[in-house]
């Protein structure tokens, strides 16, 4: 079997080279993982587990993608697994979600906004120092969601999980899924518009 320069065998299919990972690819998992998980500790953890994982499964690579694609696949489903330890492990406090309510947020009668609760203008945040500022934002206030928000939240917009993979996962029901993800809006719109400029 002859291999050519860029790591693939002459017939075309890529082969894994488990010795350039950590040089390769570490910072893009680690960037990749950062974005979803709101801890850098386990970010990093969640990355070394996705090597050793690729390397215990090497022979499941096909090589019909490349490396990079192939461990973010496993870093993905890696984050999904954290999330659902992290919903397992919840007490789920049905009341603290009881205590919002909708009418502290809408109009019984027309349900648009009320006074208090009426969204405040943001700015355009068009240049890199406002959205860089915007992030900075965001992360410290998704940090604030209750942990089965936060789940829920992150699986469904970082992850780009359907409502149904996630209510299996998190073991919640559709409804569920809905108030949580109303309530983790609403609370994360609140605390942006607190917090951000």
């Amino acid at each position: 079997m002859s291999t050519t320069s860029e790591g693939k065998l002459a017939t075309g299919v890529r082969i894994a080279d488990p010795a350039l990972w950590v040089a390769n690819y570490a910072d893009a998992l680690y960037g990749y993982a950062q974005a979803r998980i709101t801890n850098p500790d386990q970010a990093r953890d969640l990355v070394q587990e996705t090597f050793l994982s690729a390397l215990e499964n090497l022979a499941g690579f096909e090589g019909r993608s490349s490396e990079l694609t192939w461990l973010t696949a496993i870093l993905k489903h890696k984050i999904i697994d954290h999330y659902r330890r992290q919903s397992a492990r919840l007490v789920r406090n049905t009341q603290s979600m009881e205590e919002m309510d909708e009418a502290d947020f809408f109009e019984i009668t027309t349900g648009h906004w009320t006074a208090a609760a009426s969204p405040g203008r943001f700015s355009s945040g068009s240049d890199m120092a406002s959205q860089k500022e915007l992030t900075a934002v965001l992360q410290m206030c998704m940090e604030k969601l209750p942990g089965l928000w936060l789940s829920v939240f992150t699986l469904r917009h970082m992850q780009e999980e359907s409502s149904e993979t996630i209510c299996v996962h998190l073991k919640i029901t559709p409804a569920n899924f809905w108030v949580i993800m109303h309530r983790a809006k609403v609370s994360l719109r609140a605390c942006i518009q607190k917090n951000w400029i």
